[in-house]
């Protein structure tokens, strides 16, 4: 297989490159997933598409080809539909709050898969939040089931759950720049539509084609502009959150566009350990959960079928949390 033409087409600059059809999308991105493609015309293929900027159709290609490479899991035991909770960024300015949305799921009887890296690029990531909480990452997709029927919560690295995709996620150390793996990632479906997908967007241009992908592949999730990426709600100021679900969206809640009047108390520091305690004494009902998170709760919740409608999940939220919540406008 020859790729001097996938090179022209999509090298052409953004104002004339022309986008793949999906299922020639779908045959590249299978070879860049097995290795298959050399290392010159990967570098030109991956920065092409920087340049140009992925189509809708390209989109739905490459994750095709990752779909039939992504190991699946059987629906797990618990109340309502697993969620899926990927983790890539890692903190930087703010502490990484996304251990702490996996736990307080738990907590309901929901199970989680949180999928991710274990280390990235310098930043704290939730595998370090977690180690500090006693949650250890699995060797494995059959260890990931185990913890989900037994605990409901399971922890999977990428290396194990999509080798492939974790092969092109690592060329950012060597190239310098994100490829379209760091966005396919965030819609990985192990459940195969059966789960709820929290999908965090990086930057708001991209809601809208993330929007657009689950909907044509009849996934259920729930979008949301990511706190430095990951998939937790801003504890200082709440996201839009909106329920993708049967081809169509719902706005659950609207965006908030000024900070809360009274800041929630929040880690003194971003480091592993300092947010580890954090979320201790959160789960301790020591210190309040911040309303944007128990917000998300309630979405997914809700989103999960554990509550039969969104009244109820905020309603079930509100109890639960009783002296827990702070922030209110």
């Amino acid at each position: 297989m020859t790729y001097g033409h996938y090179i022209k087409e999509i090298g052409r600059g953004a104002q004339v490159a022309r986008d793949l059809s999906q299922e020639d999308a779908r045959q590249l991105y299978a070879a860049m997933l097995d290795g298959g493609v050399p290392d010159l015309e990967l570098g030109a293929l991956i920065l092409g598409l920087r340049v140009k900027g992925e189509s809708l159709d390209e989109m739905l290609g490459f994750l095709a080809a990752t779909d039939e490479r992504t190991h699946q899991f059987d629906m797990p035991h618990g109340r309502g539909r697993p969620v899926v909770l990927p983790t890539y960024n890692g903190a930087r300015k703010e502490a990484n709050l996304t251990p702490l949305l996996a736990l307080l799921l738990q907590r309901f009887g929901v199970p989680v898969l949180v999928h991710g890296l274990i280390e990235g690029y310098g930043r704290v990531t939730s595998a370090h939040i977690f180690r500090e909480l006693d949650v250890l990452p699995v060797a494995s997709v059959l260890q990931a089931q185990a913890g989900l029927d037994e605990k409901g919560l399971a922890f999977l690295p990428l290396s194990a759950l999509c080798p492939g995709i974790h092969n092109l996620l690592s060329l950012r150390a060597r190239m310098g720049v994100r490829n379209s793996a760091h966005s396919l990632v965030k819609l990985l479906d192990p459940f195969r539509g059966e789960a709820v997908l929290v999908a965090p967007a990086t930057h708001p241009d991209f809601i809208d084609l993330m929007r657009n992908i689950m909907q044509v592949r009849g996934q259920r999730g729930l979008l949301l502009r990511g706190t430095e990426g990951e998939p937790y709600a801003n504890a200082k100021r709440r996201p839009r959150l909106e329920h993708v679900h049967d081809g169509v969206s719902d706005i659950l809640f609207e965006a908030e566009h000024e900070s809360l009047r009274t800041l929630p108390n929040l880690p003194e520091a971003a480091d592993a350990a300092s947010t580890a305690r954090w979320i201790r004494r959160v789960l301790d009902k020591q210190i309040p959960l911040p309303k944007p998170i128990a917000n998300q709760l309630a979405c997914l919740l809700f989103a999960s079928g554990y509550a039969e409608d969104f009244n109820q999940a905020k309603a079930i939220v509100a109890v639960e949390a009783t002296g827990m919540l702070t922030g209110s406008n």
